[in-house]
């Protein structure tokens, strides 16, 4: 491999990087889901189906589903709050927005809000290479480990309830 190689696949590794430390796919599907609605009541008055104040709604609903579709790759630790605020902007748009953008918008902002909601980060690569001696045995610890055997005697119990009082 010459140098010249290497040096052009650092950018593409770094974009795989990055890209994979967030909720990347849902979080494009909610900005496209949000731009596609704003641009149905900007559209020519013989395309859009409701106009007057739902037209300025619609607007909004699609900014705020822009906005959580950032929010899941820039500040993937918000993910859940974004993911469900996805979903509910895209239900409301259905009613509120011209058939939710013509359905595409709807559709694409629960796919991609849910996607949001239902992304986990992988574990660090330390924490996965712990190796065979640290992994826990499913039949639990053996005879002589001092766990083995816990006597119930030995769990603490609540206190006793007073007693009732006659009424």
């Amino acid at each position: 491999m010459t140098p010249g190689t290497e040096a052009r696949r650092h950018p593409w590794q770094a974009w795989r990087t990055w890209r994979k430390g967030r909720p990347f796919w849902g979080g494009l599907l909610s900005t496209l889901a949000g731009a596609e609605i704003c641009a149905i009541p900007l559209g020519p008055l013989k395309v859009m189906l409701v106009q007057g104040i739902t037209g300025i709604l619609s607007i909004l609903m699609g900014l705020v589903m822009i906005m959580m579709g950032l929010s899941a790759w820039f500040a993937p630790s918000y993910r859940m709050f974004a993911g469900i605020v996805t979903v509910m902007c895209a239900a409301a748009a259905l009613v509120l927005s011209n058939l939710g953008g013509f359905l595409l918008g709807t559709l694409l902002g629960v796919i991609g809000g849910s996607m949001v909601f239902a992304w986990q980060p992988h574990p660090p690569p330390d924490a996965a290479d712990d190796g065979p001696a640290e992994a826990a045995d499913p039949a639990g610890p053996p005879a002589d480990h001092p766990t083995a055997a816990v006597s119930l005697h030995k769990i603490p119990h609540a206190p006793p309830l007073p007693p009732k009082e006659p009424q």
